[in-house]
This record gives C-alpha cells, sequence and structure tokens, in this order.
C-alpha cells in the first residue's frame, strides 16, 4: 500500500511539473489577440503550504504590442477638399501643413457626407448603414441600417485598441449615440466611456455653442466656466493635452490614444474678434474669385492634375457680380468669420500636435489629421443665417439680408448663431460642385488627409494618390500597431471590418489602389465608385425639398481616374457603363442595408412619425424636481404646436427671490417661468427675434406658494401658431400676454430644460446665467400637456 502511494505521489509530481512546463511555454507563446478582453493564464494549482516556500506566478497583465505607436486621430467638421493650405486654400491652417510638409497628404480620400455617419465609419472601419447610422441620429428610423444604435457586434477602434493595453481617449463632438439614449436613464452602452474610451470631454449633440456649450466629462453634464473670455475650441485642447501629460507621467511605456473631434468648423461659427480681425477685407472679391485661386493653387502644388477643369457651381449660387452692394458686405463678413474660426481651431490643434513633440512622443504617434468628416456646409441656404434655428422653423427673417446686416459687427460673437452663405461651400469644395450632404459628388465627400508617423513613414512632403475611403482609418491602424481583427469583443462574435488598409501606399508611392468599391448615400442623394468609374444622382439639394420621385433621378456618369474633379458628364456616350454601375449599387446598398431609401428631413425630427424610441411616446405629463437639469430636447415633454401649463411648487422664504423655476432653450429660442425682485414672469423668447413677456404686478409671498403658467395655443393642427401665456399665483391670475408666433420644430440643437437654472444661454434677457439660479426652494414643477 505504502509502494502504491509512494508511485502515486510521484506520479501527481510528475504531472505538475509538466504543467507547469507546459504554462511557461504558453507564457512565453504568441498572445492570441483575436479575442477580446484577452484571456490571462491558467495556473496549476499550488501544493506547497507555506507562501515563503513558494514562487509567486507574474501578475497577468494587457500590454500593447513591443514599440506600439501612440494613435491620434484629429477630425475637423464641414471642411471640404479646398480648405486647408495644402490644399491650395486661402484659408489658414498651418499645423495642417506642416504636417502635410512632414507626412503624406491624401488626395483621393473619402467620407459619407455628414457628419454622424462619417464619424461612425471612421471609429468602426465599417460602412455606416452596417453601423444603423444612415443619417444623423437626430432623425433615425426602425428601418435597419438608420436606427442611429451601433451594434453589438461591431466594435469601435477605440474598444479593440483600450482592450490591447491602450489608454484611450475622447475630446469634442460625439454625435454617434442615439438622441433617446442621452439622458440620466441611459442606457449609457453607446456613450463614448462604454464604446471604448476611458476618458470623454466633450458634447453629445451634432453641433454646440462654443461659447455655452453643452458639455459632459465621461457620463456627467458639467457647468462650463461663465465667463467672456471662454471658448470650447480652447478648453477641449487644453483638457486633451494635460490628459497626455498626465498619462505619460504615470505610465509613460503605455501608448494612448486620442480622438480629438472639434465641433469646428461647423456652424455656429463662433469665434474671438481678434481672429476675425486678421481676415478683414480678404474675401471682399466674392466667392468666384475665390474658388478659381483655389482651383488655379491646385494646380500649381499638384494636389489635382494640371488638366483638372474646374467643375460648374450649381445652378442656384448666384454669380458674385449679380449680388447687390448689402449682399456683398454681408456674404465677405461670413466668410471673414468662418476663415477666423477655422484659424482658431487649426491653432488649438497645432497646440495638441505641439504638446505631443513637448512630450517627445511625436516621431511614435501616428497620426490622421483629417480636415473635414464632410465637403463644405451649405445648409446656410443662399444667404447664410445670423440664427441657425431660424431655418429649422422656417422663419423667414433669419435670411432677411437687413436683419442680419443688424448683427454684421457681432458676426461670430455670443449675440449671434451664425451660418454662411452656401456659395462659400461651393467655393471651399473646389474644384468639384457640389457640398455637404451630396453623397453622389466628391464636393460632398472628398476630404483632404494628412498621415503623420516620422519612425515609419520614411517619406516626407509627399502627396499619395490611392483611393481611399473613411472606414479605410481603423484597419490601418490595426496594421500599423501589428493587431489583428478582433473575432470576438466582450462575448459578442464580430462583423468582418469592410474597410482596406492604406499602409501600402506609406512605401509604394504608386502602388495601384485596394479600395475599388465604395457605395455613398444621404437622404437620397446616392452614387457608386468602381474601379476608377462613378455614377450618382443628386436627389435632392441641402437647401431644398426633393423634386424627384427616385426612380425619376437622373444619373450621372463619370470617369474619374481621368477627370478629377468630376466636370464631364458621361452618362449618355456609356449608357451600358451606366447601367452596370447602377446595378452594382444596387447590390452593395442590399448588402450594407442601405433600402430603402429614405429622403425625409422635417417628418423625421417627429420621433411618432420616424418610428424611433422616444422617452415621451404617450406622456402627457413630466414631474421634476430641483436640481433636474442639462435635459437635451429630445429628453423633454414636447411643449411645440400644443396647449400646455406649467405648475411650481415653491417656497420662497422669509424674502424676494430671483431665478428660474424652469427654463427650456436659451438666447436663440426657447422659454423661461422665472421669477425677478420676488415678482413671477413668463418670458417666451421666439428664435432671439422677439421676446413675450408676461410679467406678474405684487410680490410673490412668503414661504410656500404655487405659481401657474397656462398657454393657450390658438392654431389647431397648424404648427408654429400663436397663443396666450397666463401667469397665476395661488389661483389667482396676476399677468397675460400674447404670442404671435411659436417655435413649431426645435428650440435648440444643444441647449437643455431643467429646473432651478438656465443652464448655457440665457432665454430672457432679464438675467444672466449665474442670476439664473433661483435663490429659493423649489419642490416640483409638473408640465401638463393639454
Amino acid at each position: 500500500m505504502k509502494r502504491r502511494d509512494m508511485f502515486l505521489g510521484m506520479f501527481a509530481l510528475l504531472v505538475l511539473s509538466a504543467l507547469s512546463a507546459t504554462v511557461a511555454m504558453a507564457q512565453k507563446a504568441q498572445v492570441d489577440r483575436t479575442e477580446l478582453p484577452l484571456k490571462g493564464p491558467w495556473y496549476p494549482p499550488i501544493t506547497t503550504l507555506d507562501a515563503r516556500d513558494a514562487k509567486a506566478p507574474p501578475v497577468f497583465e494587457v500590454k500593447a504590442p513591443k514599440d506600439a505607436p501612440n494613435v491620434v486621430i484629429i477630425l475637423l467638421d464641414d471642411l471640404g477638399f479646398g480648405g486647408t493650405g495644402a490644399t491650395g486654400s486661402v484659408l489658414p491652417t498651418p499645423h495642417f501643413d506642416k504636417l502635410a510638409r512632414n507626412g503624406l497628404l491624401y488626395n483621393q480620400f473619402h467620407t459619407t457626407a455628414l457628419c454622424s455617419p462619417t464619424r461612425q465609419a471612421l471609429i468602426t472601419g465599417r460602412n455606416h448603414h452596417s453601423c444603423n447610422q444612415a443619417k444623423i441620429t437626430e432623425v433615425a428610423t426602425s428601418f435597419p441600417g438608420a436606427t442611429g444604435m451601433l451594434p453589438n457586434d461591431i466594435a469601435t477602434i477605440a474598444e479593440t485598441l483600450r482592450l490591447n493595453g491602450y489608454s484611450t481617449a475622447a475630446y469634442g463632438k460625439h454625435h454617434e449615440t442615439a438622441v433617446w439614449e442621452i439622458s440620466p436613464s441611459g442606457p449609457f452602452t453607446r456613450w463614448p466611456n462604454f464604446v471604448g474610451f476611458d476618458e470623454f470631454y466633450g458634447f453629445m449633440g451634432g453641433e454646440t455653442n462654443q461659447w455655452s456649450p453643452a458639455v459632459y466629462h465621461n457620463l456627467n453634464r458639467v457647468e462650463t466656466p461663465d465667463d467672456p473670455d471662454y471658448h470650447f475650441m480652447n478648453d477641449m485642447a487644453t483638457k486633451s493635452i494635460e490628459w497626455m501629460r498626465f498619462q505619460q507621467a504615470l505610465t509613460p511605456d503605455k501608448p494612448f490614444f486620442v480622438y480629438f473631434a472639434p465641433g469646428a468648423v461647423h456652424a455656429p461659427h463662433h469665434v474671438p474678434k481678434s481672429y476675425i480681425e486678421k481676415q478683414k477685407g480678404r474675401f471682399d472679391e466674392g466667392w468666384d474669385v475665390i474658388r478659381e485661386r483655389i482651383f488655379e493653387q491646385q494646380k500649381k502644388l499638384g494636389i489635382i492634375p494640371a488638366d483638372t477643369k474646374l467643375a460648374k457651381k450649381p445652378d442656384d449660387i448666384k454669380d458674385w457680380s449679380e449680388l447687390s452692394d448689402k449682399e456683398k458686405k454681408l456674404y465677405a463678413r461670413q466668410a471673414e468669420v468662418f476663415s477666423a474660426f477655422l484659424d482658431m481651431t487649426d491653432h488649438e490643434t497645432g497646440r495638441v500636435i505641439q504638446a505631443i513633440e513637448d512630450m517627445g512622443e511625436l516621431d511614435n504617434t501616428l497620426i490622421f489629421y483629417i480636415a473635414g468628416d464632410n465637403g463644405t456646409s451649405a445648409e446656410g441656404g443662399m444667404s447664410g443665417l445670423y440664427n441657425e434655428m431660424t431655418y429649422f422653423n422656417a422663419e423667414p427673417q433669419g435670411s432677411d439680408i437687413d436683419v442680419m446686416l443688424k448683427h454684421y459687427d457681432n458676426w461670430g460673437d455670443p449675440s449671434t448663431y451664425p451660418h454662411m452663405a452656401a456659395g462659400w461651400a461651393v467655393a471651399f469644395d473646389s474644384p468639384f460642385t457640389w457640398t455637404k450632404q451630396i453623397a453622389s459628388n466628391y464636393g460632398g465627400t472628398r476630404n483632404a488627409m494628412v498621415v503623420h508617423w516620422p519612425e515609419r513613414i520614411q517619406a516626407k512632403g509627399e502627396i499619395r494618390s490611392q483611393w481611399h475611403h473613411v472606414i479605410d482609418v481603423a484597419p490601418t491602424i490595426l496594421e500599423a500597431i501589428g493587431l489583428p481583427q478582433p473575432r470576438i469583443v466582450n462575448g459578442v462574435p464580430q462583423r468582418p471590418i469592410e474597410g482596406t488598409s492604406m499602409a501600402y501606399t506609406w512605401d509604394y508611392p504608386n502602388a495601384p489602389s485596394q479600395h475599388t468599391i465604395q457605395y455613398f448615400e444621404m437622404f437620397g442623394n446616392r452614387g457608386i465608385y468602381f474601379d476608377g468609374w462613378f455614377a450618382g444622382t443628386v436627389h435632392v439639394k441641402p437647401w431644398a425639398n426633393p423634386e424627384n420621385r427616385f426612380p425619376e433621378d437622373t444619373w450621372e456618369l463619370y470617369h474619374v481616374a481621368e477627370d478629377f474633379s468630376m466636370s464631364t458628364d458621361l452618362a449618355k456616350q456609356h449608357p451600358d457603363i451606366l447601367a452596370k454601375l447602377q446595378q452594382v449599387f444596387l447590390g452593395e446598398a442590399v448588402k450594407y442595408k442601405v433600402l430603402p431609401l429614405d429622403d425625409r428631413r422635417q417628418e423625421l425630427f417627429n420621433p411618432k412619425l420616424a418610428g424611433r424610441p422616444d422617452l415621451m411616446f404617450g406622456r402627457k405629463e413630466l414631474t421634476l424636481y430641483e436640481g433636474m437639469d442639462g435635459l437635451l430636447e429630445n429628453d423633454f415633454i414636447n411643449v411645440k404646436n400644443t396647449s400646455f401649463e406649467i405648475v411650481a411648487e415653491i417656497d420662497s422664504g422669509d424674502k424676494p427671490v430671483n431665478g428660474v423655476i424652469v427654463a427650456q432653450g436659451g438666447r436663440f429660442g426657447g422659454w423661461s417661468l422665472h421669477v425677478k425682485d420676488g415678482i413671477p414672469r413668463y418670458t417666451y423668447n421666439y428664435l432671439g427675434l422677439e421676446h413675450s413677456v408676461a410679467a406678474g404686478k405684487i410680490k410673490l409671498p412668503n414661504g410656500k406658494s404655487t405659481v401657474k403658467m397656462d398657454f393657450a395655443y390658438e392654431g389647431g393642427k397648424k404648427p408654429g401658431a400663436g397663443g396666450t401665456a397666463t401667469l397665476y399665483v395661488n389661483g389667482k391670475s396676476v399677468a397675460s400676454t400674447k404670442i404671435p408666433k411659436t417655435e413649431f420644430s426645435v428650440f435648440s440643437a444643444d441647449e437643455s430644460a431643467g429646473v432651478g437654472i438656465d443652464m448655457e444661454t440665457p432665454v430672457s434677457e432679464e438675467y444672466d446665467r449665474s442670476g439664473s439660479k433661483f435663490t429659493g426652494k423649489i419642490d416640483k414643477v409638473t408640465i401638463t400637456l393639454k
């Protein structure tokens, strides 16, 4: 029996020894990075009784591959191909140009023609319909490909890098979360922190007031300084620099990934006067001369072929010579402010790049500087806008020349929310015809991009002309680091990446393009690129409504391998090629969930018509309490185009109170129930054009009281009509006012609603942000639709 026990003991020791050797060999073996998170090694049971006699195994840590570079993606907003100095522009982009001189400039890089879709495609490597981001999240529908919700089987490049040992951070615009999920109730699964970013500082909508932004730090809404010198572009650059320094100070051997995505130069064009003054007089010659100048400079720089023709501009864009003196004066000012905004944006971006260099990390940092997520925006229409919200509410005063000229000296400051005339968008998209939203023309989809990585890319100041798309950035990053595309992420099998790595272009300038087919679609504007040919149709202009049904659209055909600017339509000469490309488009459209085509616009802002979820579906009443603020418009009960009442139970204490009881919107449109020196008031701010005020005459009593505002809408089913607002204190009518018109569509893109404070810009001119804080106590506020 003893011999048998001794044999079994020796056998067990041999097994354990073999297991230990196997484990040691496994530890030295290649780490399997196709399944994330990485799995720690298995260790055999420890049989040693005393820790003093045993050797502890190493603690499992996830580390990036040896010598992995830092990665930085810089993505500007609403800037077209002719918008950088390196691509011939008259606009100032010295830091982009410097990177281009020391890296590679791509002159055939493409986006999706709109912001949210480009951003989702960029950080996933998949087409935007694959990511359910057909358009922007605010107009999501229930159709597959258009729900606005990133699927679990598509992990972002940020999540892939984070799970491979990177520190990750995002700054600026994050316009990829479904609008009904941006509230304190979540779910937070598609917020930046849960799609791969350890750190997030920015805004969640399509645009923000740069002077008074709606900012989140990770999951928390933060109040930015109430300071006239504050500007978000400067703030986000500073925050990103501070994070990188901190990260490198603590973990210098750990690479970082930074996604730096300003809301600039998207409207509103907000910029300090010091930048504007530098641009004075630079655009007085008008958009036709400027467009021609950019085109000639592009040929001189070799960024476009010398035999390129300048494509004709859209018929709707007037010649500069046809404009009145007032129009010329106003439009030149709009371009000065836009140029100044870009100047500031590139300057602040340069600070980020300089900070990386100061840390000694620039040589080992792979930078993608993408000058725009689509073409320059023509959404300002033919005349531009002093308040962009007037466009969304179909208010003609917003584009009235005389009205806008009243704001000439203040254009770009906090009293305006401006956009520029479409003629400038066409000029800054030179040498192409079209602009943002037009997915069927390179003016909407071609953007300048620089790739900069001194340690790896030997070529400097060279142009790369291979045809590529925004979905190609993510696979390029993976190849550069030496990482495989993950098969499984967080337990979910992953859809294959649909992009093509661009790394082959770094050493082989004349290598043939490896991205040979790509569909495009936006609001029914659609096209297909295939091996040097492009077929497409402009279904709807950025400033108009659709004129045709989809089968009636006229398609164009361009041999883009020889016609860089898409200047010569070959559809009549080659109907056979056009027909084949149309069939290719349909095949890709079915494959990537592009169908059905959807050209609706205003209707899709109504969640009921669009068929997307909404927090307030079926709700006739919303009760809020003190401290509940920062609620974006999609999280708040919809008081537009209807009668409603607000009932607030407050406690004034023993002295007159001041501040906001409840408010929604801000300086450029909204409403506020507030108190001034103890006297209750209701202000309706119609697009910053007209303030209607119901003001009581007697101060609120000390202690508890009930303040009610009753709005009687007089439009029936007609949207945007007026009505009568009546104030009550403890059941007694104390004031009334007639409100001539109301905003039927949207109060603001980013201004919020809340109790006890007016968070961003003030609705009423009778208080500022700090003065909006209610000095008494608010028990509750109930808003009821009638």
